[in-house]
């Protein structure tokens, strides 16, 4: 493949030596670099790929492209481009063929609700012969493999590499999450995306790692608005306007509101022993009704999205009605069996507003207690500890409050920033910083009529400390703590 090929849609400045040159492989981690590549040199968090370009010559690359001035040895081919993130994606994309184009692809955004809108989408369109794949928080999916995720949207070179396994493997159309740090940093552009969605917008991934403030995070979910031919909206979102300002595709609106295009209404909470649900009438673009085994009005905005979504693809409504009846989605809203007293269950709420949002459903349900177990994840936001712990104050019967992952600080010093929060209600509490006695706490101590909420992991199945990641699934340790609760009733 010649070096031209990889550039044809870039602008780009020829340094020293000859872009027609013959390359074997794109590359943007230094030690995979071999004989003949082309390396990408990425400024990262951690380290910066400029640095690496004496090792990188040393090893037989080809070519480097850069976006800083550099000094490289006299034999290197050197690119200069104006963002080398947004090269490596537009390369990516050259050197796997374009795949995105053979593709359908959807793209959701927003704070909650992307994962799963995602499976629930795939369920439907599965369900009348479409062949989907899928990126997200949870996994990537192609064809009948499962690849577990480490971000909810992968490097620019991942996702051009995963869109060609499915384009192999018979996909016709494909599923995605977009992250507003994955559109930030350019992971996914060049991408034609045939929709994009917007769930929702809360004040989450404000840090020294993530976003600036709170309008670097509205500006970048916007970012899939100019890059989507039809992008479907959540009307009823403050913050619609503001993200869909400047955007260049057909809009298309969902909700609560009159003014949706495709609205809810007749909602009715189904409520019996182990089972929450929900139904309601669509109307609007769409008229019909619909019963979901997930409990509370974010499956309505979400269940509403992947209709909207489906509604393009030309979906019989009974295909429709069929494939959100036994949509499940692991760690978001995952009822396990653990009583005929009281309901358990395992969610990945990890923020404020997932939070409250949970809560604010089940409390429709007229449970006996709500009572909410979780944690807070180290080096991130202090911001979002106090704010769970207010929230879980104010809305629930009772909190026990734990550890999540730690990664590099003290476990107890997070469990004294959620406190904080928690104090300025006059919400019931303890702490147990083992997460798993802390679940046990919560069984031992269920009683009729209650909801016990485990939320933070959700789906994660380690928890990470000091740079190591152990396992922990919640499922298993409900299964261990039920196992020493029965040895202990025996005795």
């Amino acid at each position: 493949m010649k070096l031209t090929q990889l550039l044809e849609r870039l602008e780009y400045e020829v340094i020293q030596g000859n872009d027609k040159i013959e390359v074997t492989e794109l590359i943007n981690d230094s030690r995979k670099v071999s004989e003949g590549s082309v390396f990408v040199c990425i400024t990262g968090a951690v380290s910066d790929g400029h640095q690496y370009i004496e090792e990188v010559a040393a090893k037989g690359a080809a070519a480097v492209i850069v976006e800083k001035e550099v000094k490289a040895p006299e034999e290197l081919t050197v690119i200069r481009v104006e963002d080398t993130r947004y090269a490596l994606a537009l390369m990516s994309a050259a050197y796997f063929g374009y795949p995105a184009e053979k593709l359908k692809v959807i793209g959701i955004t927003g704070t909650k609700g992307k994962t799963t809108t995602t499976y629930m989408v795939k369920s439907i369109l599965e369900g009348v012969g479409h062949k989907v794949g899928l990126i997200g928080t949870i996994e990537a999916i192609i064809g009948e493999k499962c690849i577990p995720a480490n971000n909810t949207t992968p490097e620019s070179y991942t996702i051009q590499k995963y869109f060609a396994e499915m384009v192999e493997a018979g996909c016709d159309s494909v599923v995605m999450e977009v992250s507003s740090q994955g559109l930030m940093l350019h992971r996914t552009a060049g991408i034609p995306f045939e929709i994009g969605i917007f769930t929702n917008l809360g004040e989450d991934h404000i840090g020294p790692n993530e976003h600036k403030d709170f309008e670097d995070y509205k500006r970048c979910k916007g970012l899939l608005f100019k890059q989507c031919k039809i992008g479907i909206a959540n009307v009823d979102d403050q913050w619609f306007e503001d993200v869909f300002q400047g955007a260049t595709c057909e809009i298309e609106t969902f909700g609560f509101s009159e003014k949706a295009d495709l609205r809810a209404t007749d909602v009715e909470h189904i409520s019996r022993p182990g089972y929450l649900g929900v139904n309601y009438h669509v109307s609007g673009l769409m008229d019909f009704d619909v019963e979901i085994d997930i409990p509370g009005e974010f499956s309505v905005y979400n269940s509403l999205t992947a209709i909207a979504v489906c509604r393009h693809f030309d979906v019989p409504v009974e295909n429709i009605k069929a494939a959100l009846k036994v949509a499940r989605v692991k760690g978001r809203i995952e009822m396990i069996k653990v009583s005929d007293d009281f309901t358990l269950m395992i969610d990945y709420a990890h923020n404020a507003m997932a939070l409250e949002s949970l809560l604010h459903t089940l409390r429709d349900y007229n449970p006996g207690r709500i009572v909410a177990v979780f944690g807070c994840g180290g080096n991130r936001s202090k911001t979002r500890r106090y704010e769970m712990g207010e929230v879980a104050g104010k809305m629930a019967d009772f909190t026990i409050i734990t550890s999540d992952n730690p990664r590099y600080e003290e476990p107890q010093a997070i469990i004294d920033d959620i406190i904080i929060g928690m104090k300025k209600t006059d919400g019931e509490y303890i702490s147990i910083c083992d997460r798993k006695e802390a679940i046990k706490y919560a069984i031992a101590n269920g009683r009729p009529g209650d909801v016990i909420v485990l939320a933070g992991k959700g789906h994660e199945t380690y928890q990470e400390i000091k740079g190591v990641k152990y396992d922990m699934d919640e499922r298993v340790l409900i299964q261990e703590v039920l196992e020493e609760l029965k040895e202990e009733n025996v005795r």
